[in-house]
């Protein structure tokens, strides 16, 4: 692609940089030499904007710089204007995915926009990236036109501040760029719509129509894109965000296009702490338009409200959305305070729970799945334990019946025959001493009646 494509083709810009870098190229086809040492000399800084490789900071976060007019790939007027590479930028972000040290990323651009080619590819790889790996975009000057566009595919938008410039949400074909250049051009074409202009004659009608349909496809892209990237209708895109104006600070909030403030430096610190803060993308929170103050010469209106206070302080609720997005410091240090709180917590209801176990050998399983449960507090633990320690007792006593020998069988006792006289005494040591051939006194002492 030539800079005379590239002036010619379809820009997502703010107008001033567009009219900067058409004054830049009207030099270039005047023959005029530009005199890039003494443009140096005269801001004391150097005119080259190299695009920067990322950088991997501690907690594994990706700081890709970006900023300048966007292009396919670096030219002419990107080296006074600065610029980004969309081609260039897009391997930046497709290296850092790659990238085992990083674990999220933060793109840091600026830019008033820039040439469409390239922009809804580079978008989409910061959308993909991001399904992957935590990305924020953040703005600390302007994020228009194209930039909007590519920015729009991150999991969330920052800006630093209030008077960030946001959104210029359009496409212009600019053709008349140099009515008095100098340069006439001569074409032999073959194809209907192959030379419609050139850039020192006014279009005609049916040109000015298919530059025209050109436009209002690219710009058709454009807000189909920014409405699927933040989750809205492109019918919501088309009421508050793609008039083509620019919005500033809570303003883009408001509309949708920004998710919270934010500084580079406090965002970086919370993507290093906990980049799942940012995995999942968010959806842009639009606001009701605030209604037009009233005329300088009309007479102030009557505040007094019969209206139900309490009715008043529900008509505006205060979301978690709302919140992040408004108080986007003050939500971050509560957040960071309750995860540490969650965590000692958490921590000491584990100790708690297997401490059931002391005194109790045998139920350690028991008590592991208890304690990593993630709910089950002491007092249930020890509910539970003391369960089944009384089921492990009881079954330990059924055991010990089964294994037991069978009891002995009880001799009778002797039938009681009653108090006998000496007389029958003597009578029944007879008929056994005669039985057995033994004396009287022996027989006596069998049967128990003499010593």
């Amino acid at each position: 692609m030539t800079l005379h494509d590239l002036i010619l083709g379809a820009w997502a810009i703010e107008p001033g940089m567009l009219r900067e870098i058409q004054g830049i190229y009207a030099m270039h086809l005047r023959g005029e030499r530009l005199d890039l040492d003494a443009i140096e000399a005269r801001l004391g800084r150097p005119l080259a904007h190299e695009q920067q490789e990322y950088e991997v900071l501690p907690g594994g976060v990706a700081l890709l710089r970006l900023s300048g007019v966007m292009a396919p790939k670096a030219n002419l007027f990107m080296r006074v204007s600065g610029g980004i590479s969309t081609r260039q930028a897009t391997l930046q972000i497709e290296s850092a995915l790659a990238d085992a040290r990083v674990r999220s990323i933060v793109v840091a651009m600026d830019t008033p926009g820039g040439n469409v080619i390239g922009v809804p590819e580079f978008a989409q790889a910061i959308h993909d990236a991001g399904a992957i790996k935590p990305l924020v975009i953040h703005a600390s000057e302007m994020l228009l036109s194209a930039g909007m566009w590519a920015g729009s595919g991150a999991n969330a938008i920052y800006v630093s501040g209030s008077v960030v410039s946001v959104g210029s949400i359009g496409v212009v074909v600019d053709r008349e760029f140099d009515p008095s250049s100098r340069v006439q051009q001569e074409s032999i074409t073959a194809g209907k719509y192959k030379r419609l202009s050139k850039p020192n004659e006014p279009l005609s009608d049916e040109a000015r129509a298919v530059v025209q349909a050109d436009v209002d496809y690219v710009y058709t892209l454009f807000v189909d894109d920014v409405a699927r990237y933040r989750g809205v209708s492109a019918e919501q895109v088309l009421e508050h965000m793609a008039d083509g104006r620019v919005f500033r600070g809570q303003q883009a909030i408001d509309a949708g296009l920004v998710d919270g403030v934010s500084t580079l430096d406090a965002l970086l610190e919370r993507m290093a702490a906990d980049p799942t803060e940012f995995a999942s993308r968010r959806k842009a929170v639009i606001k009701k338009p605030v209604a037009p103050s009233a005329s300088a010469g009309a007479a102030p209106k009557d505040k007094t409200s019969t209206r139900d206070p309490k009715e008043t302080a529900m008509s505006d609720p205060i979301t978690r959305a709302s919140f992040e997005q408004d108080h986007a410091p003050l939500f971050a240090a509560i957040k960071a305070e309750f995860l540490i709180l969650g965590a000692t917590q958490e921590r000491d209801r584990i100790q708690a729970v297997l401490a059931v176990g002391d005194g109790l050998p045998g139920h350690e399983e028991l008590l592991q799945g208890l304690a990593f449960d993630g709910k089950t507090s002491a007092a249930d633990a020890g509910l539970v334990v003391l369960g089944a320690e009384k089921a492990q007792r009881a079954a330990a006593i059924e055991a010990h019946k089964q294994d037991a020998p069978p009891a002995a069988k009880g001799s009778a006792a002797p039938a009681d025959k009653g108090e006998k006289t000496k007389a029958q005494q003597v009578e029944e040591a007879k008929a056994v001493a005669k039985e057995k051939g033994i004396s009287l006194v022996a027989a006596l002492k069998e049967l128990g009646y003499a010593s």
